[in-house]
């Protein structure tokens, strides 16, 4: 008995201490947040962790695989101050990730690290900045111009030649100005691309006939044709002032965009319970590498040519969100040297007439000719009209 007695002791001497024990509730908290979190005993062992911590990459397993976190763990074991910081987490693939750790005792041995990731609101904020530069420098191109321009006017006061002139620059550089202001509006306004509260039933004929004579007199001027094509009496339904927005600013650009002696194709078309418009140019096109970019605000593929072409690089940001307002999307098609398509898709309208016919329209511009398909999938439409 009394060897019995000496061999049980000395297995209980020897004995391992027990793992803490997560406190009640911990475990079923941690499995439904949706920051990342971590619990780790006085061996930084983790003993819980949320999935994100998993996909962002701070636990494999039962290690804590940063080493900046486990250093504000270890201060926190010290003296059991909460701590807060902000970490920066490199990615194998992309920018780095930016990061708000918090970090507290968790009882007497274990420490909960709370990690908030901050990186849309990072991107969110230097977008904001980056608008409110761009906004700055763009209002103050042409105020600029006008102040001189009018001081030019006073100074040319004696020689009418000169004085309409100089008018006549001062009211191109005014268009400029209040298409920009009427832009940076629209833009506030869709930028949240929240649902549309009213949506009515948006005719797409309307739409693109609107769009083309937006831009006849400038297409007129190079000498390029529009022509509109595609299924008559389609219906989107949602806002006909966003809808005409977008298709004009497409249009508006492919006329820009391209050269004198070219064309640019409106077509519409059902797909599946969507209606596509789509804007085929002859254009300058997207070199390869710019193409995700284009629809951020203000960006330019050549900022040397916006003046000449007067755009204000808000017009794809219109088109992005007026797609997102309305259900839909948009996408790009371009070559380098050879010409772009936008294809901007919507939901049709549910109770859109399912017999429409397919018919193509006459052209609305200046040349009666069909352009050259080679770009885009109309080929076998044009073969099965009457």
């Amino acid at each position: 008995m009394l060897a019995w007695h000496l061999s049980d002791r000395q297995q209980n001497l020897y004995k391992a201490p027990e793992e803490p024990l997560l406190p009640d509730g911990v475990a079923a908290v941690l499995s439904v947040l949706r920051s990342s979190a971590v619990v780790v005993d006085e061996s930084d062992v983790v003993l819980k962790a949320s999935a994100p911590a998993f996909a962002m990459g701070f636990v494999r397993g039962s290690t804590l695989l940063s080493d900046e976190l486990g250093d504000l763990i270890r201060q926190v074991r010290r003296d059991g101050q909460i701590r807060e910081t902000e970490l920066i987490v490199p990615r194998t693939t992309g920018s780095p990730r930016h990061v708000t750790a918090r970090v507290a005792p968790l009882g007497s041995r274990l420490v909960l690290a709370l990690v908030e990731d901050r990186t849309r609101e990072r991107q969110v904020d230097a977008v904001r900045r980056d608008f409110v530069a761009n906004v700055s420098h763009e209002l103050k191109t042409p105020v600029g111009a006008m102040r001189l321009l009018a001081e030019a006017v006073q100074d040319a006061s004696d020689d009418p030649d000169a004085v309409y002139r100089f008018a006549s620059r001062m009211l191109t550089e005014s268009d400029r100005l209040s298409r920009l202001i009427q832009q940076i509006i629209e833009l506030s306004r869709l930028q949240g691309d929240e649902p549309l509260e009213s949506p009515v039933p948006v005719s797409i004929d309307d739409v693109v006939a609107s769009a083309v004579d937006f831009v006849s007199m400038t297409a007129t001027a190079k000498d390029i044709s529009v022509i509109a094509e595609g299924e008559e009496g389609l219906k989107v339904l949602g806002s006909e002032k966003q809808v005409g927005a977008a298709v004009s600013n497409l249009v508006a650009n492919a006329v820009a965009y391209s050269e004198p002696n070219s064309r640019v194709v409106v077509t519409r078309k059902r797909v599946g319970h969507n209606v596509e418009i789509s804007v085929i140019d002859q254009g300058i096109g997207i070199p390869q590498g710019e193409v995700e970019r284009i629809f951020e605000r203000f960006y330019r593929v050549d900022p040397a040519r916006h003046r000449s072409t007067g755009g204000t690089g808000l017009g794809l940001s219109i088109v992005k969100h007026v797609a997102a307002t309305h259900g839909g999307d948009v996408r790009v098609w371009s070559v380098e040297g050879q010409g772009s398509t936008f294809t901007l898709s919507l939901p049709q309208h549910p109770h859109q007439d399912e017999g429409s016919p397919f018919m193509g329209l006459a052209p609305l511009a200046s040349s009666p000719d069909h352009p050259d398909r080679r770009r885009h999938d109309h080929q076998e439409d044009q073969e099965e009209r009457p």
